[in-house]
């Protein structure tokens, strides 16, 4: 088959991803025959489609004519006699083996022999509805994104029955349309969704376990990754009972105990309570369908912190690296006087050049003005010794990421630092309380976990232990406002939130290359294409670095005890083998040696 064949196109199925579907293809040329038993909904399809194409118009991204023609080529029809002449056939009913099985069999006795039978299915297996079909070789996944219109990503799904000429066809078809198709091997969420459903079941299971309020998850994922939506809202996006589906299949499949559905998933599911189309999910909605979040009785007081903070105008930060610089930047920005200890008088001015450098660079970008740059600088002590800590009201902590190293800064910043002072430590997986512990003022430590690079990140994860003080957090939260960083709420168990949630979902994908499942470009176009992820999984490991990232996930495994969070042998080879990522030039990838 060629691309020119594929020329009149069924669409089982009119709900919001079969109307999606058809307005892609009527807009590129095809004929396209709407089925769908209920009148309501074929009727509902066709005015979403007049109203799509009416804003396109209005936007300038479609002419009128384009329009009527494209509105010219879509029919609906009640009944599957109706796909008799259509080349291709793409069903998108709901998620039930035995309604699919039911609409394939009946569309055999139907179309032509030389039809293409595709699923648009997300989380059943391919395979298994190939095999009731009287022609397997002729049936092909073909999973677009919603809103289909929008989502670049078309994953191709071939089982060990379908025809290549048959994969070959769909996937011309998908190009011709404008999309970027994956192909892929048969398993329950395919690339996209076999990785977006675990990170979204375990974001459910950290809610479910009262870890962090449903906000601080959300903004922690949109803040520290770049994603356009936080987890929970986009469960409630989805559908929670499609969620949950969908993570049944994979767990069938898997065994793996991350993708064992969390068990609020149920609740909310038998509930009724399945997220924006019924007005309720984890947020409460205007209306049904609505996607305006309006306050409910989980919503956080405006009222401010029960505590009163401590008064903090001085702040010392340790540590002379990246980290350590961008923090004492954000802090002098804001108008705190700064010190910034290194273990020499070098190191520490060293780290101030790195800051002069940040700051000439903003002026030449325009972003700040000369006079405030150098008002900024003037604000930062360099110093060689912690002891010029004595006076601080906060003192935090950014060196190496070891527990030996952390412990014994805490043990001197105990001795140095005035009584009352707030101790903090910026660590991203080792445990605060085994800092506060170094002390003897347990209760004065807490944890701020600042990202990479901190003059651009909004996101502080803070942290509590069981022994931080109320006023201690109640100070750090009103620091991180007025450093103008958004505080995200956590206690102190490995990964926070924003790391126990990622680098799970970071270890699944080399587990997806590692068994030879899909291929890295692949895989990294399906996350940025598919789940709005700012860089693929790939892209990221090489960027923060295979040796860290190894490193944060043994720790979550210690942690957690989860077979299913055990590090992938492939990334603890790489390693092994000195390649870990952009800063040794080779990684998953290899890059040009500066």
């Amino acid at each position: 088959m060629d691309r020119t064949s594929l020329q009149t196109v069924a669409v089982v199925g009119l709900g919001t991803m079969g109307t999606g579907i058809a307005e892609v293809l009527t807009r590129a040329g095809r004929e396209v025959i709407g089925i769908d038993i209920s009148e309501v909904a074929a009727a509902q399809a066709v005015t979403s489609l007049e109203t799509s194409t009416a804003r396109a118009v209005q936007r300038d991204r479609l002419t009128e004519e384009r329009r009527s023609e494209a509105l010219g080529r879509f029919r609906t029809h009640s009944e599957l006699a109706a796909a008799a002449d259509a080349d291709l056939v793409i069903e998108v009913v709901p998620e039930s083996y035995e309604i699919k099985h039911q609409v394939l069999r009946e569309l055999d006795a139907v179309v032509r022999p030389d039809a293409i039978l595709a699923t648009g299915t997300n989380a059943l297996s391919v395979t298994r509805l190939a095999a009731d079909s009287a022609h397997p070789e002729r049936v092909v996944g073909l999973h677009f994104f919603n809103p289909a219109p929008a989502m670049k990503l078309v994953e191709v799904v071939s089982s060990v029955l379908t025809d290549p000429g048959v994969v070959d066809a769909v996937t011309a078809l998908a190009l011709d349309l404008g999309k970027e198709p994956v192909s892929v091997g048969d398993r329950p969420g395919f690339v996209a969704d076999g990785l977006l459903f675990g990170y979204l079941n375990q974001a459910a299971a950290m809610y479910e376990a009262k870890y962090a309020t449903r906000e601080d998850i959300d903004a922690a994922m949109k803040l520290g990754c770049g994603l356009p939506m936080g987890p929970l809202a986009l469960l409630d996006l989805i559908g929670v009972d499609t969620a949950r589906t969908v993570l049944e299949a994979m767990y069938a499949d898997s065994h793996d105990r991350l993708h064992a559905p969390a068990p609020i998933l149920g609740q909310l599911s038998e509930a009724g309570l399945t997220g924006r189309k019924a007005g309720r999910g984890f947020y409460t909605y205007e209306a049904p369908g609505s996607a305006a979040a309006v306050r409910d009785a989980l919503t956080p007081a405006e009222d401010g912190p029960l505590a009163t903070g401590r008064p903090v105008s001085s702040v010392g930060v340790a540590g002379s690296g990246t980290m350590a610089s961008g923090i004492a930047e954000v802090f002098a920005k804001a108008g705190y006087r700064v010190v910034l200890a290194a273990r020499s008088d070098e190191k520490a001015e060293r780290a101030k050049s790195r800051i002069a450098k940040s700051l000439s660079r903003a002026v030449d970008k325009g972003r700040t003005t000369r006079e405030k740059a150098d008002g900024t600088l003037a604000l930062i002590t360099p110093a060689g010794s912690l002891d010029a800590f004595a006076e601080v009201d906060l003192a935090v902590e950014a060196v190496a990421e070891d527990l030996e190293v952390k412990q014994q800064l805490f043990t001197t910043l105990d001795k140095v630092c005035k009584p009352g002072a707030v101790l903090a430590t910026t660590t991203s997986s080792l445990p605060v309380v085994a800092c506060a512990r170094a002390t003897s003022r347990p209760q004065d430590v807490i944890g701020m976990h600042f990202f990479n690079p901190a003059p651009a990140m909004k996101l502080v994860e803070v942290v509590r232990t069981v022994l931080t003080a109320d006023e201690v957090h109640a100070t750090v939260r009103d620091v991180c406002t007025r450093i103008r960083k958004h505080p995200v709420d956590c206690g102190d168990r490995a990964g926070f939130i924003v790391n126990a949630l990622l680098f799970p979902y970071l270890n699944n994908a080399i587990k997806m290359v590692q068994e030879h499942y899909a291929t890295l470009d692949d895989i990294d176009t399906a996350m940025r294409l598919g789940g709005g992820y700012p860089m693929g999984p790939f892209e990221l490991l090489d960027v923060v670095g295979l040796d860290v990232s190894l490193a944060i996930e043994r720790v979550l495994h210690k942690e957690f005890r989860d077979p299913g969070l055990a590090p992938a042998p492939l990334l603890e080879h790489l390693v092994a083998a000195g390649c870990l990522g952009r800063k040794t030039g080779r990684g998953f990838r290899e890059y040009a040696r500066r």
